[in-house]
């Protein structure tokens, strides 16, 4: 199927902000917001017609496929929808390719699913990718025959400072990563406990751990004064808003069961700076005690991604 005309950034902009979740339009102003997609898409339509970015991606990920197979692309989905479409890696994993839909000329509707498979079946075959990616703003679960990847947990900073904490803990700025094996630990600990965490949830790397840091954005939770977990974040534009985008919320085991999940989120909000941008992070969505603690702390679930599955001949 050829490709459709490539959108304009503001056009792209505009069809995002069309599939967010009505929560969230009270937190920026139209405006601002399609700007601030804009912004995120300028790097969509690079991938969509930079040969040379393609050509590493290539060489990186399946050299056997040019570059142009590589190529972000507008396509028709059916009469009333087109989609941007392109090839991507669970990982960086060259043998976990699987086709995304970043965005769509409308909100996804289970009526879509078919087309949209049959779409990325026909145009990535080369890749045998086994599972398409979507956006919607509609709850976990919404679509039958797909299984929930992450969602998107948020609210604006103002209003989760509001709430009241324990006062036996508190955080104070992370200086240093002299206490990254003990969250290592902390992982290890809940990976043993729940056998399906490694595909939910992972530590932040060093490399992630010191950016953080550095932003000083990185905290350490204190119980009692005793080293008790981490909680950072870093300032970027998520989903055209303004964001803190958290990097790590974890508490080592010997305070977990205590419900301070949600109380993380409390001390983290009333720790960072600017009161004006929106607290979002990504929870899988089967990773259900940390949704719950996200969700009684004050955020909102404004949707997430899907896993559609690709069946080939």
């Amino acid at each position: 199927m050829p490709s459709s005309t490539l959108p304009t950034a503001s056009a792209l902009a505009r069809f995002s902000l069309a599939a967010q979740h009505s929560a969230s339009l009270a937190w920026c102003s139209e405006g601002q917001r399609l700007a601030n997609f804009a912004d995120e898409h300028a790097f969509d339509l690079q991938l969509a017609t930079d040969l040379e970015l393609a050509a590493v991606r290539a060489q990186r990920m399946k050299p056997a496929q040019p570059p142009e197979a590589f190529l972000n692309q507008w396509l028709p989905v059916l009469p009333d929808l087109e989609a941007l479409l392109s090839i991507r890696f669970e990982g960086a994993n060259p043998g976990k390719p699987f086709v995304d839909a970043s965005v769509t000329s409308r909100p996804v509707l289970a009526a879509d699913l078919p087309a949209l498979a049959a779409l990325a079946q026909r145009t990535y075959a080369g890749f045998g990718p086994q599972r398409l990616r979507f956006w919607s703003a509609a709850p976990a679960g919404a679509f039958a025959g797909t299984r929930p990847d992450l969602r998107v947990l948020a609210a604006p900073l103002a209003d989760l400072q509001r709430r009241s904490t324990p006062p036996e803990l508190s955080l104070r700025p992370t200086l240093d990563t002299s206490q990254l094996e003990a969250a290592r630990e902390a992982y290890a600990d809940v990976d043993r406990l729940h056998p399906a965490h490694p595909g939910q949830a992972r530590l932040l790397s060093e490399e992630d751990l010191l950016e953080t840091i550095e932003a000083g954005t990185m905290f350490d939770v204190l119980h009692g004064g005793q080293w008790a977990g981490y909680v950072g974040v870093l300032p970027k534009l998520k989903h055209g808003l303004n964001a803190y985008s958290v990097q790590e919320l974890i508490l080592s085991p010997a305070w977990r069961g205590r419900g301070y999940g949600a109380a993380l989120t409390t001390l983290l909000a009333q720790a960072l700076p600017e009161p004006d941008r929106v607290l979002l992070g990504t929870i899988h969505a089967d990773n259900w005690g940390a949704r719950q603690a996200a969700l009684q702390a004050g955020r909102t679930d404004i949707g997430g991604w899907s896993w559609l599955p690709l069946f080939h001949p």
